[in-house]
């Protein structure tokens, strides 16, 4: 690999750091965490994410295909030492350098965008916790290595949980705007058991049936998050209160849902930047409660 100017790579660094506070408030908070070489290579993960995950949204059709076909190009030239001049892929090839960042995570991130671009029907929470895995659980297998970690397999099962809570938070949060681009993350045999049809969510219906099923989910997420947490003292240096910082946040996500009455047609549950700032003295309180591990 011919490494990349200092300038040009600073350049691509910023544009990640841009791309991450643009998109993402509170992953953003929490990468501010870390140290500043980890800090650059978390903004390119996010960023490279980011840009496939935008593809599937923003493209239809063959648009959409030939775009994602060219993002995961990209991502593998990128691993390879080759990046082209587009400044995600110059600062993503760095971090791949610099970090054992691991290729198959992409690969199941770039199948899990491929599902939604097939229109990809959820049946059952198997279904829907493999969708969950690929688009977002493997990111913890992006960050781990960053950040350094003790406790092998187990330390990154439990940062895929902490990611597949994060996707379902996106997806309960979303499900009105998801209906709107014709996405039905909710499987049918829950919505079956609660009773809930599609034409309910059509109509944006707020029933007592929708809202236990939320509920219900709600708390499978909720179970999620804890067993992530349990993780995160098993992460190295400051990453703890970065990643800590970041999953607090979304978590109160949830919070706001279930403020809102679980009406997640006409509103967009979120978390304040004031919240989030009162969030971090107990996301630090709790790491200290919880010290890592001594291997």
């Amino acid at each position: 690999m011919t490494a990349a100017a200092p300038a040009q790579l600073g350049q691509a660094v910023a544009h990640c750091q841009e791309v991450t506070r643009t998109h993402s408030k509170t992953f953003y908070l929490g990468s501010r965490f870390f140290p500043a070489a980890q800090r650059r290579a978390v903004w390119a993960v996010y960023a490279a994410c980011r840009e496939g995950d935008d593809l599937v949204d923003d493209l239809q059709g063959d648009a959409a295909q030939a775009g994602l076909s060219d993002w995961w190009a990209r991502i593998q030239a990128a691993f390879t030492g080759q990046p082209g001049l587009h400044p995600t892929d110059v600062a993503l090839a760095w971090a791949a350098q610099t970090y054992p960042i691991p290729l198959p995570a992409f690969a199941e991130l770039h199948e899990g965008l491929r599902m939604d671009l097939r229109g990809h029907a959820y049946e059952d929470m198997n279904d829907l916790t493999l969708y969950c895995r690929r688009v977002a659980g493997v990111v913890g297998f992006m960050i781990a290595p960053i950040s350094g970690y003790s406790g092998g397999e187990r330390t990154l099962n439990h940062a895929l949980k902490l990611g597949q809570a994060m996707q379902l938070t996106n997806i309960l949060r979303d499900v009105g705007e998801d209906l709107r681009r014709g996405r039905v993350y909710l499987p049918r045999t829950l919505l079956a058991e609660f009773g809930v049809t599609l034409a309910d969510l059509e109509r944006g219906a707020v029933t007592p049936e929708y809202r236990a099923l939320m509920r219900h989910l709600t708390g499978v997420a909720r179970t999620w998050y804890a067993e992530g947490h349990a993780g995160i003292p098993c992460l190295h240096g400051s990453a703890r209160l970065a990643v800590a910082t970041a999953a607090r946040a979304y978590e109160g996500i949830l919070d706001d849902l279930a403020r809102g009455d679980f009406d997640n047609f006409g509103r967009r549950a979120h978390v304040s930047g004031t919240r989030k700032l009162l969030m971090l003295p107990r996301a630090w309180w709790d790491l200290q409660s919880r010290p890592a591990p001594l291997s």
